[in-house]
């Protein structure tokens, strides 16, 4: 992992960096699934983001 930031431009980027960071999370044993606050600071929103697995369908990727 680099400490250089991705520009992210779309949805579609923000769903492939989330979903990298979960798979990364989930194969080191870590418990993704729950609620986690994201405090920003002054300049940014705050964000609450629950995570919840879900069954997998036939189109899962």
């Amino acid at each position: 992992m680099t400490s250089e930031e991705i520009a992210l431009t779309s949805r579609e980027e923000l769903n492939g960096q989330l979903k990298a960071l979960l798979r990364r999370a989930y194969e080191s044993g870590i418990d993704v699934e729950g609620g986690f606050e994201c405090r920003n600071g002054a300049d940014h929103p705050d964000w609450d983001v629950i995570i919840t697995e879900v069954e997998k369908n036939e189109q899962s990727e």
